[in-house]
Formats: C-alpha cells, structure tokens, sequence
C-alpha cells in the first residue's frame, strides 16, 4: 500500500503522454517491458513484474524520456550538491554508501567483477572508479578508496549534473540505493 499513490501517479502521467500501449526501457542490466493497459512492468531478464520502488523508478524515468532527454553534461555532483535537501542526506548514505563500503571497503577491486553484468568503463578516479549507465544518458560515478593506518575506507556515488532534469532526490535516493545493491 505504501506506493500505491505514487504508482498509480506515475502510470497516469504516463498515460497521459500518450505512449501508446507498451514501451521498453533498459535499466541497469536489465530491460523492462512496460504494459500501460495492464499498468505492468515486467523484467524481460527474469520474467518477473518489478518491485513499487523500482517501477515507480522506471516509470519517472520513461516519462521524462519521451518528454526529451537532456545531454550528458559530464560535470560530477555529489548527493548533497544534486539534491539540495538535506533531509534525504541520511537515507542516500544509508542506502548507497554503507552498502559500498560493506562491500568493497576493504577490497575495492571487488566492485569491477561484481558489476560485469552492467556496462561500465573504469575511470582513474579514487583506488577503483568505474562510471556505469543506470539508464541511457544517466550516468552514475562510483569511486572507492581503501583505508590505512590513519583513515577508513571511503565510497562515493556522483551524478552526472543532468539528473536533476530527469529526477527528484527521492527518485535519486532510490537509483542509488538499486545500485548499489546491484554492484
């Protein structure tokens, strides 16, 4: 029941974009079918209908996608700088980057064979970066650090300044979180 309104939302305003009957969005490894009679999104990968949260996700994001979307604009913000409400602050580092250091905090390679299902490209930034497409023309930057002697392990998840025009922080709390359980 907790998603319900915003599903139903989400499925009406992308109804009213008249998108026709079905639309196919890939997402992370996976594609999604979308059926906006029978309001579905189902997981061509596994054949299984997506979770709220998740379609919810998919459904903003197909929404904006038919609207236009915005180039890549290769300018890296952070969470806070992205969201500019510092009450979703706790929860994007709860659900992004205690994940990531539980993970690979103290083995940061780990990260590159765990996401070889998600195209990715490594970048040099941090001990490991990798750049992957959550979405086409969404990409997210994840950088990890190992600890030493004087400091712990670090993660950080960086956004590509676009998003905003795509999603809402809440929308970003939850990408992020579908990340980095998926790496």
């Amino acid at each position: 029941m907790g998603y319900e309104v915003a599903l139903n939302k989400a499925w009406e305003d992308l109804a009213n974009l008249n998108a026709g009957n079905a639309l196919s969005i890939k997402f992370l490894a996976d594609t999604y079918q979308l059926d906006l009679r029978e309001k579905k999104a189902l997981s061509l990968s596994c054949n299984v209908a997506a979770k709220d949260f998740t379609a919810i996700l998919i459904l903003h994001y197909a929404a904006q996608k038919l609207k236009g979307l915005p180039d890549v604009r290769g300018e890296w913000l952070s969470f806070k700088e992205v969201s500019q409400v510092e009450g979703y602050l706790p929860a994007f580092k709860k659900r992004a980057i205690s994940p990531l250091l539980r993970k690979y905090g103290s083995k940061p390679e780990g990260i590159i064979t765990a996401a070889q299902r998600i195209p990715l490209k490594r970048v040099d930034q941090g001990d490991v970066g990798i750049v992957l497409e959550a979405f086409e023309k969404v990409p997210v930057l994840i950088t990890l650090w190992r600890g030493d002697d004087e400091f712990g392990p670090e993660a950080n998840m960086l956004f590509d300044k676009n998003i905003t025009r795509i999603f809402c922080a809440e929308d970003i709390v939850v990408l992020a979180g579908i990340i980095a359980a998926s790496v």
